[in-house]
């Protein structure tokens, strides 16, 4: 069985076609709605611009953000601190 959806998906206006998981449909329609919010406010607030501009802040808006959240969930400092004190516990064991 194939689990392939075809959508059309709304992105400042115009539509495009995706072929999707369905799985996956109510992730793509979300973030299309986060999409156009955004640039929805962009466009009540910079009225001489055009939506490409519009959708260019969103993309950088939404690409900061999940940096930060990458960032946020950086495992490496944990994982040397607990590789040290591991290793310094394997030395001590040694020792005695």
């Amino acid at each position: 069985m194939d689990d392939k959806l075809s959508i059309k998906v709304n992105l400042a206006e115009r539509y495009y076609p995706l072929k999707i998981d369905r799985d996956d449909e109510e992730k793509i329609r979300r973030a299309a709605r986060l999409i156009n919010e955004k640039v929805l406010q962009y466009k009540q607030k910079y009225a001489d611009k055009d939506t490409q501009d519009f959708l260019a802040m969103a993309a950088l808006q939404f690409v900061i953000k999940v940096m930060e959240t990458e960032d946020q969930m950086d495992m490496t400092p944990f994982e040397e601190k607990v590789k040290e004190i591991s290793d310094r516990m394997e030395d001590f064991l040694k020792k005695e």
